[in-house]
């Protein structure tokens, strides 16, 4: 018999409409919530956990996170013994969870076994939709090796602090789309173009042929999934999305045409503009490469302004972040870049209503409704009106409930 468990009084946040549902009750059994109710709720056998005068809303989602990024210079992080890459990112899982994200979707790096440890309860951490290991051509955004005169072969598809493989030509990046699905990712990341933390690729270059692209866009719609491709440029974001690629990571570079192209074919768009806030103000004491850093201006300035072209256009915004190190810290500081450009409701969309679409459980998660997973945060105050609330380190946060059980707190009344 699953346990109930009432969230008695509070004020739900209902995202789709953008309204608080004051003095309402939250029902819950076992992993899922039953019933949301402004009546009488007559349960002798349930735990009542009284969160009158707060809000209760669904728990975030980060749609680009690198959970085992301890490490901001990201060859540096690949060389890492697996084992200590692997404990190294139990804290990030467990901050992140503090933070109030309750689920994420990796960009590269995680891998069935740690979504399995959270699952399993045997570590806590948000829900984990992995990509496995990202894919990029020779000489792409996740080839790590320093210029040579001799090219070593790759070993990253075998490190877990790797967040990319290297592969190329049609047969090889097929089979290696296969390899990630069959090892547990839930959807497909290619690198499709030049990137920051990558050694020797400007970010004007665009990665992988369409040939290639659209390999291995087929493979993954054969598994029943998706591409998203790391893209900032409008060049290479309109390639990727004209391939069939679904979701656009970062995308700082954007033009109003290119916005337009993604609207029409219904691709979604990732920004993760705090990490360029953290690389401008920390990057070269937190270990990024000094060619890394040079790179971080331009892209931190375009980043805020494509928040309109996107709006503009009217694609879908989804909440990312893209942190490394001690970086992590700063996850919820994207709510304020958001809520200054589009307002709170929208900042807390991205990271809710519209995540949960991106990552293919609509109804199941970013929302308080019946159906869908006790995911659920109980906050002191209205982000609504003051973005505040949810924009610290989660000082505000008072429960984070997840699957039903409340798995952090900083109350001690029930």
């Amino acid at each position: 018999m699953p346990t109930t468990t009432i969230l008695q009084g509070g004020n739900v946040l209902d995202l789709q409409r953008g309204i608080l549902l004051e003095g309402h009750n939250v029902i819950i059994e076992g992993e899922v919530i039953v019933g949301v109710t402004d009546g009488p709720v007559d349960r002798a056998d349930a735990r009542v956990i009284d969160v009158r005068g707060k809000t209760v809303m669904p728990g975030f989602i980060d749609c680009h996170v690198h959970v085992v990024t301890s490490h901001t210079n990201l060859g540096a992080n690949a060389a890492q013994p697996n084992v200590l890459a692997t404990i190294r990112s139990l804290p990030i899982l467990d901050g992140m969870l503090s933070r109030g994200f309750t689920s994420v979707r990796d960009a590269g790096g995680a891998d069935w076994a740690l979504m399995q440890a959270v699952e399993t309860g045997l570590i806590p951490g948000p829900r984990i939709f992995p990509s496995g290991r990202a894919l990029s051509q020779t000489g792409g955004h996740g080839d790590f090796r320093p210029r040579n005169d001799v090219l070593e072969p790759c070993s990253c598809a075998i490190r877990t602090g790797a967040i990319a493989r290297v592969v190329d030509g049609v047969d090889a990046v097929r089979l290696a789309v296969r390899e990630e699905i069959q090892k547990g990712a839930t959807q497909i990341k290619v690198m499709a173009g030049g990137g920051i933390a990558s050694p020797t690729d400007p970010i004007a270059n665009t990665q992988y042929s369409e040939n290639e692209i659209r390999a291995i866009v087929d493979e993954a719609q054969a598994a029943n999934t998706y591409v998203m491709a790391h893209a900032y440029t409008a060049r290479s974001i309109a390639r990727a999305v004209r391939c069939g690629v679904r979701t656009i990571e970062h995308g700082n570079l954007i033009d109003e045409p290119t916005a337009t192209l993604m609207h029409d074919h219904g691709a979604f768009v990732v920004p993760t503009l705090i990490a360029y806030d953290v690389l401008l103000e920390q990057g070269a004491k937190l270990g990024l490469p000094p060619e890394s850093v040079a790179k971080v201006p331009a892209i931190q300035r375009a980043g805020r302004e494509s928040l309109e072209i996107y709006a503009k256009a009217g694609v879908l915004m989804g909440f990312g972040t893209d942190l490394s190190s001690d970086g992590h810290a700063f996850q919820c500081n994207e709510f304020r870049i958001r809520a200054e450009v589009l307002g709170n409701l929208e900042a807390l969309r991205s990271a809710t209503t519209v995540a949960a679409e991106i990552v293919g459980m609509k109804g199941k998660l970013g929302s308080i409704e019946k159906g869908a997973f006790a995911d659920i945060l109980v906050v002191d105050g209205n982000p609504l009106s003051d973005i505040g609330a949810v924009a610290g380190p989660g000082e505000h946060l008072e429960l984070v409930l997840q699957r039903g059980e409340v798995v952090k707190t900083r109350r001690v009344n029930e």
